[in-house]
């Protein structure tokens, strides 16, 4: 699975003519992985099928680890909490409150069926979000996920602020990415993020770079920009919760 591109790949995944808009939903509490895993892999199988439509789901999940198909074993350095197998590309990854989420599950054979093209556009959507906020971010040949330099840190200093992790089935897309918003960054020692160890890269969040912010505003400029790479979405549909329930904001297990 290809989880970096190069900067010349092109992006944009238009439907196909006469398609129907994404449905659109937002948890607003945090959503247990198990539950979202179920949702996702059923999910998938109904748009494959051609009996549901495509979805973006934006949530939180409890404080947790989630291991990618190419996990290895030393790269979790301290289980501080549950671990999952994820089925995704990638490595070990965190997931917690303060973090927006968003499952991507789409049709490629209705837009195109172009894995690398997918993932660009994934980037391209976090990049153009986070430039609303005046924050410039990049991708990187050799390094999964969306960067912002740091220049303060020291030469070549670079943290990351958004993962990509994707799964295909049946050229229907599953997981996504994380844009760090303001979540608690000191669970990322508990893990190599992603399997990247140089001390020069780290991790950092919205917070953390000085930007003040709500998950209700970050979920307005990844909507407005999903819509210029990928087309009409529709939020018309009950609460999300009715796909799965979701736990309180504040809990953390």
């Amino acid at each position: 699975m290809v989880v970096s591109t190069r900067d010349d790949l092109k992006v944009g995944l238009d439907p196909a003519p006469g398609s129907g808009p994404v449905e659109w939903r937002i948890s607003q509490g945090l959503v247990p992985y198990e539950a979202a895993l179920a949702l996702m892999e059923a999910r998938a199988n109904g748009i494959a099928a051609g009996s549901a439509s495509e979805l973006v789901w934006l949530l939180a999940h409890p404080p947790l680890y989630t291991a990618g198909t190419s996990a290895k074993p030393g790269q979790l350095i301290e289980a501080r909490f549950p671990v999952y197998s994820a089925g995704r590309g990638g490595q070990f990854t965190y997931h917690g409150p303060g973090q927006r989420v968003a499952y991507v599950l789409l049709d490629l054979k209705r837009r195109r069926p172009d894995v690398r093209r997918f993932v660009a556009t994934l980037e391209e959507w976090i990049i153009r979000t986070l430039a609303a906020l005046e924050v410039t971010g990049e991708r990187r040949e050799d390094r999964i996920g969306v960067w912002v330099r740091r220049p303060h840190k020291g030469a070549g200093r670079e943290d990351k602020i958004a993962a990509i992790g994707v799964r295909i089935k049946r050229w229907v897309t599953l997981h996504g990415i994380a844009l760090n918003v303001d979540c608690d960054l000191s669970h990322y020692a508990g893990i190599v993020p992603c399997g990247v160890s140089e001390p020069r890269y780290g991790v950092t969040s919205l917070a953390d770079l000085g930007v003040a912010t709500t998950l209700a505003e970050i979920d307005a400029l990844l909507q407005r920009e999903f819509a210029q790479l990928f087309g009409p979405v529709d939020r018309s549909h009950a609460a999300a919760e009715s796909l799965v329930p979701s736990l309180p904001a504040n809990a953390l297990s």
